[in-house]
């Protein structure tokens, strides 16, 4: 039994399964698909995953077109049909506002002859966690999760009148306004939180007239004592695995028993700085040979070093773009400040006491934005559970 089964919905609204009243197609995807992509202005508009986002619930444009010759090998969709993520952003739904063709990672969902739905109301239905819930259940059994044309037919949905559709819409865009700019106040207050503690890192480390000394000068490094070892010959344990962005595994055994700073050597973090790229480790640990291991003669200058690493771009000193990479060599050629220990410790509780505070207000925030969009989905459930008209049963 699917979850939504016993929904005591208004009498009026018909329930049917998407199969029923949209035909449902799936793209194809021409290959090699570089042989298919144009600059010309005749070219049809390419729609991938990465031209959808979460925050946009339109397609306009698209970064890529193809030539016409791949026409008959993908699946033209048009304004105001509705594209489907089958994998990726799995089951999420947008618009199309413009004219384009999908590769084999959408559905489309058009609307037949007689207009069944409002856009803006199968849109809401769509993205509602009653719908969600459906494509989570039939695709449960599957090794990968995707969603397939006979999946998506059988899903079924409620269909009130047009009229009564409009007035749901109507509902829903006034509230999810205004929880759209709270979120979006969220969001900034967030990035303005990060901001502040970027500013104030940056006026530390560049407020001093200290001298500079390189990470060979201040620092052991221990880079040949580190030893990979390859996922299925791990013995599982409670020891920490560290690789170039942190812990990515525990072991059973250790290399290193002490106070340490991993610094990234390779990875797309170096230059996205998504994480931390110098981390401290300390205890019984394993490293691989994804970050550089250094011994620091005392805690507070390997902290001020890990402080200052994550607060400088390193851009500069990274080979390689598809494959970035800070080899020992370039390391050390990284000029540190290198203040009096006293003043190395005085800035290190400054910034561990600044941090902590950022730490905090962005749980806050970030908890307040996973809330408002809690918010929506609760609102879309009682809306398409007919909560919002039971009165009117």
């Amino acid at each position: 039994m699917r979850k939504n089964d016993g929904v005591n919905l208004p009498k009026r609204w018909e329930v049917r399964k998407l199969g029923e009243v949209l035909t449902i197609e799936r793209g194809g995807s021409p290959r090699p698909i570089e042989k298919f992509l144009t600059d010309s202005p005749d070219g049809i508009n390419w729609i991938k995953i990465s031209d959808a986002t979460a925050s946009n619930k339109y397609i306009f444009e698209t970064k890529e077109k193809i030539n016409k010759e791949s026409l008959h090998k993908t699946r033209i969709v048009h304004e105001g049909d509705f594209i489907l993520s089958n994998s990726m952003s799995f089951g999420r739904p947008y618009i199309m506002k413009t004219t384009g063709c999908i590769h084999d990672g959408w559905l489309v969902l058009k609307q037949n002859g007689n207009k069944i739905f409002e856009a803006e109301f199968l849109y809401y239905l769509l993205s509602s966690p009653y719908v969600f819930t459906q494509f989570d259940y039939l695709a449960a059994g599957s090794t990968v999760r995707n969603l397939n044309i006979a999946l998506v037919s059988s899903v079924q949905v409620p269909i009130p009148l047009l009229p009564e559709q409009r007035r749901i819409v109507s509902i829903l865009d006034k509230c999810f306004a205004i929880i759209d700019k709270a979120k979006a106040n969220a969001e900034q207050n967030l990035k303005n939180v990060r901001e502040v503690f970027e500013s104030y890192l940056q006026g530390v480390f560049g407020g001093g007239n200290w001298e500079m000394k390189t990470l060979n000068q201040i620092s052991e490094n221990l880079d040949s004592k580190r030893v990979p070892i390859t996922k299925n010959k791990r013995q599982s344990g409670k020891i920490p695995y560290y690789g170039a962005s942190g812990i990515v595994d525990y072991v059973a055994d250790y290399i290193f028993n002490e106070d340490l700073l991993c610094i990234s050597e390779d990875g797309a973090n170096l230059l996205a700085r998504t994480y931390p790229i110098a981390f401290s480790i300390s205890g019984k640990t394993w490293v691989n040979n994804h970050a550089h291991v250094l011994r620091f003669p005392n805690l507070i200058t390997q902290k001020f070093v890990e402080l200052y690493i994550n607060s400088i771009k390193i851009d500069g000193y990274v080979s390689g773009m598809a494959q970035p990479k800070l080899n020992q060599a370039m390391l050390n050629k990284i000029p540190i400040p290198y203040p009096p220990l006293s003043k190395q410790q005085s800035i290190v509780r400054q910034l561990d006491a600044l941090r902590a505070e950022t730490q905090r207000l962005e749980a806050v925030y970030r908890k307040k934005i996973i809330g408002l969009e809690e918010l929506k989905k609760s609102i879309l459930q009682k809306v398409f559970s007919g909560e919002l008209t039971k009165k009117e049963k």
